[in-house]
């Protein structure tokens, strides 16, 4: 799978390690102007067919896919936040309960699933089959 060129429909994507109340990774994708944005607790697995939970969060601003430092104590988030990996992403299927995405990261690659399952909780994965 080649890395997508930036006028081919691919978008942003980071992961950010976030050392807060409690530690987890921050996913978030460039999507509808803005970063979609789950809480995955125990990181992105990279090998396929291992599921993680992925908490939907607020959305955030473009801005934020670049940042790394701490945020202040009282506020929400509060903690240290760096970037574990980034890169660009391609939307291959988007429905109500399911996103399927290849990503070209620096650690991350390959084709992953987003799968909703209840409220703000979802499941995310890496795909056994490479998708197009």
């Amino acid at each position: 799978m080649s890395q997508p060129k930036r006028n081919d429909g691919a978008a942003r994507f980071v992961v950010q390690e976030h050392d807060a109340r409690t530690h987890h990774y921050d996913f978030r994708l460039e999507l509808d102007g803005v970063l979609k944005s789950w809480a995955v607790p125990k990181g992105i697995s990279t090998k396929p067919g291992e599921r993680r939970l992925a908490v939907e969060v607020e959305d955030h601003d473009l801005a934020y896919v670049d940042f790394e430092g701490e945020i202040e104590e009282g506020l929400y988030g509060a903690g240290t936040v760096s970037i574990w990996d980034r890169g660009r992403y391609k939307l291959v299927d988007r429905k109500a309960y399911k996103l399927v995405f290849n990503l070209y990261g620096e650690k991350l690659k390959g084709s992953y699933v987003l799968v909703h399952t209840k409220e703000k909780m979802w499941l995310i994965m890496k795909m056994k089959k490479e998708t197009d």
